[in-house]
């Protein structure tokens, strides 16, 4: 059963569907186009970008998706999303080349582990993370939109590990964008950092925050906040606050449960997430139609979403550093998009809880909001010491090898209670050679990076460190950005 809250658009045919138009979860910011909402990232009011209603497939049309290549599908399930905005076959082009990147002919295979359960593996990407999938299109969406209107842009974004440098590789090099990429200092994994500091393009540049990543994100959202520097700057945001990041993610979902037998039987995931962003996608999939039976959220000591889906109260707390570095998170944004369809699309209610849990670090829902919620949401919590024994148990039991981030969304799908005919995929994220230290400590075996980037610790390393300070920051990204429209 598709959730009662997403409103969904009338299903008519794919030629005949309307361009999406896109509205903002805080309600006063103006509807947009989809290329307007790719370049703006966050909305001036301080929300999110959200379709105004998901455009819908039925099952007959779901069924034709079978048999689709990766990019073809892609192109199908995307295209009412950007409808009016980019040419067919400019899009499908883009599309094609996107996934040309990637180094597995499926893009994002599947992978049996028993009889219940697969892994979509979505680290075959430049960048070894499911990020790719995503920004490796993005990139290619930057150049078409900012072509076509004759402008450039700053691209700013924080990452707690993985979007940082996929954002970087899918921004080098372009003519009309210049990148800045705020992480944590000294708490992403070595391969992680040398991935962003490492990239050798005049274009993009990155900066070590010293703070946590909850700090970084503040501190774009504030860049945001700021007009006049957005303005200046012609701020644009690469984060999974970016709809277009969303919209790309919610093609895997139809990929995988296309393989194991959508429509006609229902399929549940176990999603790894901080930000809530690869989650909302899956939420996204299935108020198209997809038939998901279940989302279960993963996370890892940093556990307020699964805190939120047991009490109905979102509370933060120190970040607490894990094995699992992209997932140490207190404040999950993309979160913001589901409760404004919990609080039943009221910007103001949604503006005036947000304000709320900014200023005092809380806020709640209702017991009924929650058992919507809950109907198709579960969560669990997985520890470091928890971690280490799914990693270690999967190489034993099925002779693969898992990051550590992949291991917390296997523990949330062991700990779910879901029909045994029901096939449970749970998203395997990033590559285990992101994070050889932890794989080594529970396998015993150190993974190696694959050729393609082989050689990520002979490359010279530019690294600038600074306080966690608005102001500095912004100046600093200030220049970049003048001194790139001067090139």
């Amino acid at each position: 059963m598709v959730a009662r809250f997403p409103p969904v658009g009338r299903r008519r045919g794919v030629e005949e569907r309307a361009p999406v138009r896109y509205i903002s979860t805080r309600g006063s910011a103006p509807a947009l186009s989809f290329d307007e909402v790719l370049l703006a990232g966050l909305a001036r009011d301080g929300g999110l970008y959200v379709p105004e209603a998901w455009p819908q497939f039925s099952a007959e049309e779901i069924r034709a998706m079978r048999g689709l290549s990766y990019d073809e599908l892609a192109v199908r399930v995307m295209r009412p999303f950007v409808a009016g905005a980019i040419d067919d076959e400019v899009f499908a082009a883009a599309v094609k080349s996107a996934y040309r990147t990637f180094g597995h002919s499926a893009v994002t295979p599947l992978v049996q582990l028993d009889r219940q359960h697969w892994l979509l593996e979505l680290h075959h990407g430049p960048t070894l993370a499911f990020k790719d999938v995503a920004l490796q299109l993005l990139g290619r969406l930057f150049d078409i939109v900012l072509a076509k209107r004759g402008e450039r842009v700053t691209v700013v974004g924080a990452t707690s590990g993985d979007t940082g440098s996929a954002a970087l590789e899918a921004c080098r090099d372009r003519d009309r964008v210049n990148i800045t990429i705020l992480y944590p200092h000294g708490r992403v994994s070595e391969v992680q950092r040398r991935q962003m500091t490492t990239v050798d393009s005049a274009n993009a540049g990155t900066v070590a925050i010293e703070g946590t990543f909850d700090d970084c994100q503040d501190m774009v959202k504030a860049m945001f906040a700021d007009a006049a520097f957005r303005d200046e700057t012609n701020l644009s945001a690469v984060n999974s606050i970016n709809w277009a990041r969303v919209m790309a993610q919610i093609v895997y979902y139809f990929a995988a449960a296309l393989q194991l037998g959508a429509p006609d039987r229902p399929v549940a995931f176990a999603v790894p997430t901080g930000n809530f962003g690869n989650v909302y996608a899956a939420y996204g999939a299935r108020a198209m139609g997809l038939p998901i039976a279940r989302l279960v959220v993963g996370t890892n000591s940093n556990d307020i979403l699964d805190r939120f889906f047991r009490t109905g109260t979102m509370r933060t707390g120190g970040v607490t550093p894990t094995l699992s570095p992209s997932m140490d998170i207190q404040i999950s944004s993309n979160f913001e998009r589901l409760l404004f369809d919990l609080f039943g699309r009221d910007g103001g209610k949604t503006d005036q809880i947000m304000r709320m849990f900014r200023s005092e670090g809380w806020f709640g829902v209702t017991a009924g909001q929650l058992a919507e919620a809950r109907e198709i949401f579960a969560s669990a919590r997985c520890d470091d010491e928890t971690t280490r024994a799914v990693i270690a148990a999967t190489h034993r039991n099925t002779g693969l090898v898992v990051d550590p981030h992949t291991a917390v969304g296997l523990a949330a799908a062991g700990s779910a209670q879901i029909d045994r005919g029901i096939p449970v995929v749970t998203l395997a994220c990033a590559h285990p050679a992101k994070f050889p230290d932890a794989v080594e400590a529970a396998t015993g075996l150190r993974p190696g990076l694959p050729a393609r980037v082989a050689d990520l610790f002979d490359r010279p390393e530019r690294i600038t460190v600074m306080k966690n300070d608005l102001k500095a920051v912004q100046e600093h990204v200030r220049r970049f950005a003048r001194g790139r429209a001067a090139a």
